[in-house]
């Protein structure tokens, strides 16, 4: 391409304006007919199958436009059920992305061959604002396996468990108020709302040693919880647009993710200064307090930038109760979560030991991940030319990208009642493989705060149907999910509550 510029820029100095014209025509007659079918920019890739719709230079950019964010991943299934698990687009200044929905496939590019699929410069740069670009969720080498050792070992301190199990229990206490409350007055309440402020709460309390008081205070809108909602919602059209930088300035949403940006920042970082000034060694058994005490190989602290989100939590309590509630599923599926809460807790608060005999009430979440993954899509960039399991060619350049939420509801990986919520699936057999049951991820990358969240789903759940019974106020409406990095549920979930005949208060 620099050799035909060069050449039109000689032309331009050395033609009339006639042949000057001429020129520019043939030049992009070429281009167009050199990308006719794909972006500029991108490689040719006639082996692997491709959505119709694709336009010269521009490739499939005009298509992914015209698909709403609300509707991205049932056009994602669309082409997996037409095209197979293996497709590919390309976008301009993005370059090519190929799909790669099988479990064969994941496990090599997220574990086998890891080392040659990371993030990559321009996805580091569309999430900065958020992780940061050297943060553990974006960074790479070295400064990775360093920050990825100090978190492994706090998540893996029995204390540290411990610790948050209590948490949970005191902040869900909270949670057991409102739901009296709503009870009580017979008045609707967001599940969805009030699981984000009891998730955020608990993620004060654990984080920082001090939650931030959004249920004691329901109705008053937290800086921290807005600021991380708006920035996730911000920065949701940044993996679709690949001129998301000039879109962001001309619709305000740069001004806003700064502002965003600074307020999370100055949240974090005011604990952080407050922590130091306490001193570290303060028998704190806080995540905040763990991370500032530890140390990498070298003996070296993390720094603060890297220290310092709203977790996915809330989203699957939402999700994993619309399944239990909606219409269309097996009522015996609640009746037996029901009495195994009864059983294994007898009206007593839970506990970091008890939590291991709630195999049905976590089975309901492992299903409901499932089908409702709290990040449905994710991508690598690729280093170096490589041949996935498959056959597939994956050239230095290119994305990968892997759907959740399609292989979650795919009958060649789950079988004939992929669609179904079916807890069962995950009693009584050996446990799928991560890049099977793809929502804590799979490889180095997998989620060090897994047990984390599945502590914190189970106390919640089990405190709330210890005490009360809930039901949709309208089970038959399928909800929709909102445009944002992870995945909610746009307008809420709305319930009625009732309390439980003879239930005591925890």
């Amino acid at each position: 391409m620099s050799i035909l510029t060069q050449l039109f820029e000689y032309v331009l100095q050395h033609s009339t304006q006639a042949n000057a014209v001429k020129v520019l025509v043939a030049l992009s007659a070429y281009y167009v007919y050199k990308y006719r079918g794909h972006a500029i920019g991108t490689r040719r890739r006639p082996d692997l199958k491709e959505p119709k719709g694709a336009v010269p230079l521009l490739g499939h950019l005009p298509l992914m436009a015209s698909v709403p964010l609300t509707e991205f991943f049932e056009f994602l299934e669309k082409q997996n059920n037409e095209l197979g698990p293996v497709w590919s687009i390309s976008i301009p200044g993005f370059g090519r992305i190929v799909q790669v929905d099988t479990v064969e496939n994941l496990e090599y590019l997220a574990k086998t061959n890891f080392w040659n699929f990371g993030r990559g410069p321009s996805y580091k740069v569309m999430l900065k604002d958020l992780l940061g670009y050297d943060g553990i969720f974006t960074s790479e080498g070295t400064k990775w396996k360093l920050q990825r050792h100090i978190a492994s070992n706090i998540f893996n301190i029995n204390a540290f468990r411990e610790f948050t199990s209590d948490v949970f229990v005191v902040i869900g206490k909270k949670v057991l108020n409102h739901l009296a409350k709503a009870a009580d007055e017979g008045t609707v309440i967001d599940f969805q709302r009030l699981m984000f402020n009891f998730t955020l709460d608990a993620f004060g309390a654990v984080m920082f040693g001090d939650n931030f008081g959004l249920l004691d205070n329901n109705d008053v809108p937290n800086p921290f919880a807005v600021a991380i909602d708006d920035m996730l919602e911000g920065l949701a059209d940044r993996v679709k647009d690949p001129l998301w930088k000039i879109s962001e300035r001309l619709n305000g949403t740069s001004k806003r993710v700064a502002r965003n940006k600074e307020v999370l920042r100055g949240y974090c970082q005011n604990y952080i200064d407050k922590r130091r000034k306490e001193g570290l060694h303060s028998g704190k058994t806080d995540l905040l307090q763990l991370f500032l005490e530890g140390k990498d190989e070298n003996g070296q602290s993390m720094p603060d930038s890297q220290v310092a989100g709203r977790d996915t939590t809330a989203q699957s309590l939402t999700w994993m109760f619309y399944l239990l509630l909606r219409d269309g599923t097996d009522p015996e599926i609640l009746r037996r979560l029901d009495r195994e809460v009864v059983e294994v807790l007898g009206g007593e608060s839970p506990t970091y030991e008890t939590h291991k005999k709630l195999k049905y009430t976590e089975a309901c979440f492992n299903e409901a991940l499932r089908v409702f993954p709290p990040i449905p899509r994710n991508l690598r960039y690729c280093e170096s030319d490589d041949v996935l399991p498959d056959g597939t060619k994956v050239y230095a350049g290119e994305w990968v990208v892997w759907s959740s939420y399609v292989m979650g509801r795919s009958e060649s990986i789950w079988g004939p009642d992929a669609k179904e919520y079916k807890p069962s699936r995950w009693l009584n057999t050996e446990k799928p493989s991560p890049a099977k049951a793809t929502s804590f991820h799979v490889g180095p990358r997998a989620c060090i705060g897994q047990q984390f969240a599945v502590i914190e789903v189970l106390t919640m759940t089990s405190m709330i149907f210890q005490s009360f019974s809930l039901e949709m106020e309208d089970p038959s409406k399928p909800p929709k999910y909102k445009a944002s990095m992870g995945f909610p549920m746009e307008g809420g979930l709305k319930l009625r509550v009732n309390r439980r005949f003879g239930a005591t208060a925890i």
